[in-house]
């Protein structure tokens, strides 16, 4: 029996799940299509949300009414704050999940949610007419009709784990692959690549000897990601740190060559910011030992992630390997670690709305466009969802530039300059980071998520009176004054002067705001009692000089921006431009001189060429 949606998404990772959620909420009739539908949302590889970068993206997503924020702040085991010796721009949030229970809120939140269809299956075909989606059919011959398809196959496209010399066609240890859609791809006319990534055995809490290993306890207050969590007082879990040993570095590598990564069982690209153990001491030969960190699993289990070991060794030297690591002398491991091939379309094949350049209605999203990590997936499938509708109903795509979000930064990197390795975003990619900070990422996004009906009302107004606090708090810091002899040491910065207003005592250099809220109950001016508001007006203060001059770089960048190309335009004709050029700016099919200009190898000579032909075609065609 023919079944009919307005969309649908295949795989129920994070970014099917986003995407999903965005196209039900947006109104439109979507399907999610899974191998297993108890497993939506599931964590295959570390349990835990956020980290350098890609807390920035759980921020936005959760600015942007998306899920996830959401379902680890009600979820989490520990939940901490990094980076606060440093600037603002680079400050992160890192949760650790009970694996088990985050996939039960997701689970048991896609299942209430209206206009969406969740469906058990294999997808096996992309259907098309005249290079326009018009549905799938499942492995089972199913045929199921939509306007749009979002793929978001994670690692299950052609999936291969290895251990050792042992290969299970998988996308996940002890679940299916799918290797048609790989070969519908290819019909297609699509180019792809393969991929691989890894991770640790699990280990037994139960035989860990936890006294010889650094407790790493969570923080309080708690720092939740989405501004609407509140949790009744729980006691966190903790985390701990170990090492591992000379006897380690010695086992690893006299077994390296049973391994599939280097024994060339495995020919593709891992993660470089993730590497294998093995890996780890064969690029940095000189160092004798790694820090590991071991990460339960979730308040109700034993299990042990021991983050920093992702190994594809066999199970047996696995097994020698993890006893070499201090407090880890009698340990066992419940499941072995592994490495996992993929199938992936290069990036370049997508256009900054995430729909495929060759198939009008088909998106990309997560780990077939490249990249790694549960929240870069998440942010794809969300944007996806929100342009999947767009298309339907004929309206301007959602294209987030790199000054207004990471999500955008992410999206450019791999449209402009694709990828042959697992990409994973960080702050160091961002130009303009100390505009894309954490604490104003509804201020940046709000605005489209109320366009596109994505987040209620409530959340809007409760916004806006976040906004109106602290505007007035920034008031009151501005014209309160401090006595010199009151802030010790640094008032000597200020000669002659008796008092300062606290707005001076801000923007002093080492100055927080854990600096200024031991001196507030000495006033008779009456401070918000909310972290969050005094947090936001501290850095508005703080940083004022900086973020206007970044506004200054953000301006010229979009002027760039502005300079739009035509999806028509003819490279190739361009004379005086470099064959190179001509190639490259072919296949990415840049939509702007700025994204022209940011692929890898072109040059600012090329730029001007560009720029010359472009005002001509636009003229003659006045």
């Amino acid at each position: 029996m023919n079944k009919e949606f307005d969309v649908i998404v295949i795989g129920g990772g994070h970014a099917g799940v986003e995407a999903a959620l965005a196209v039900a909420r947006m109104g439109k009739k979507s399907a999610l299509i899974s191998m297993e539908l108890d497993k939506l949302g599931a964590m295959s590889c570390n349990p835990a949300i956020g980290g350098i970068g890609k807390s920035h993206l759980v921020k936005e997503i959760d600015a942007l009414g998306g899920i996830m924020a959401q379902a680890i702040d009600a979820t989490g085991i520990q939940f901490r704050r990094l980076n606060l010796s440093r600037g603002p721009a680079v400050w992160s949030t890192r949760v650790q999940a009970d694996r088990h229970k985050y996939n039960n809120y997701i689970v048991n939140f896609l299942k209430s949610q209206a206009h969406l269809s969740l469906i058990e299956g294999l997808a096996g075909k992309i259907l098309t007419e005249t290079n326009k989606i018009t549905g799938i059919i499942t492995e089972s011959g199913e045929t199921i009709l939509s306007q749009a398809v979002i793929v978001c196959t994670g690692t299950f496209l052609g999936g291969l784990i290895h251990i050792g010399e042992k290969q299970i066609k998988a996308g996940r240890i002890g679940e299916n692959a799918a290797y048609k859609l790989s070969e519908s791809f290819h019909e297609l006319g699509f180019e792809l690549g393969r991929l691989k990534t890894g991770t640790p055995p699990r280990i037994d809490g139960n035989t860990i000897d936890w006294d010889k290993c650094e407790a790493q306890p969570g923080d309080n207050p708690i720092p939740f990601f989405s501004h609407n969590s509140s949790r009744e007082n729980f006691e966190q879990a903790k985390c701990y740190l170990t090492y591992t040993t000379k006897a380690t570095k010695e086992i690893v590598k006299s077994n390296s060559h049973l391994s599939p990564i280097f024994s060339g069982q495995i020919n593709s690209s891992g993660p470089r910011y993730c590497p294998s153990i093995e890996d780890k001491f064969y690029r940095f030969a000189d160092k004798e030992t790694h820090q590991i960190f071991l990460e339960p699993e979730g308040n109700g289990t034993d299990d042990i992630y021991p983050n920093g070991f992702s190994t594809a060794l066999p199970e047996d030297v696995q097994h020698l390997a993890v006893k070499t690591i201090t407090g880890l002398e009698n340990a066992r491991i419940t499941i072995p670690g592994y490495a996992v091939e993929y199938d992936y379309c290069p990036a370049h094949q997508i256009k900054p709305s995430m729909e495929t350049k060759k198939i009008a209605g088909l998106f990309f999203a997560g780990q077939i466009n490249g990249t790694s990590g549960y929240e870069e997936a998440a942010g794809q499938g969300l944007l996806a969802g929100i342009n999947s509708v767009l298309y339907i109903e004929d309206e301007k795509p959602f294209v987030l530039d790199r000054s207004e979000a990471y999500l955008g930064v992410m999206v450019d990197d791999l449209t402009t300059r694709s990828t042959t390795e697992p990409y994973r975003l960080f702050t160091s990619r961002a130009e303009y980071r100390l505009a894309l900070r954490e604490d104003n990422a509804r201020d940046r996004l709000y605005s489209y998520a109320k366009k596109y009906g994505l987040i209620s009302d409530d959340y809007l107004q409760s916004f806006e009176s976040l906004k109106q606090e602290t505007e007035a708090e920034i008031l009151k810091l501005k014209k309160t004054r401090i006595a010199i002899s009151k802030i010790g040491e640094i008032g000597k910065r200020f000669k002659r002067k008796e008092s300062i207003n606290l707005e001076e005592f801000l923007k002093q250099p080492g100055i927080t705001i854990t600096d200024l809220l031991p001196l507030l109950d000495s006033f008779e001016e009456t401070f918000s009692n909310s972290q969050e508001v005094l947090e936001r007006a501290a850095i508005q203060i703080k940083y004022a000089g900086y973020i206007t001059k970044q506004q200054r770089e953000i301006d010229k960048f979009k002027k760039m921006e502005n300079e739009t190309i035509p999806e028509d335009f003819t490279f190739s004709n361009i004379n005086g431009l470099k064959n190179e050029a001509k190639e490259k700016f072919s296949r990415f099919q840049p939509l702007s001189l700025g994204q022209a200009g940011r692929i890898e190898g072109i040059t600012p000579g090329d730029i001007a060429v560009l720029s010359v032909f472009l005002k001509r075609h636009k003229e003659s065609i006045k």
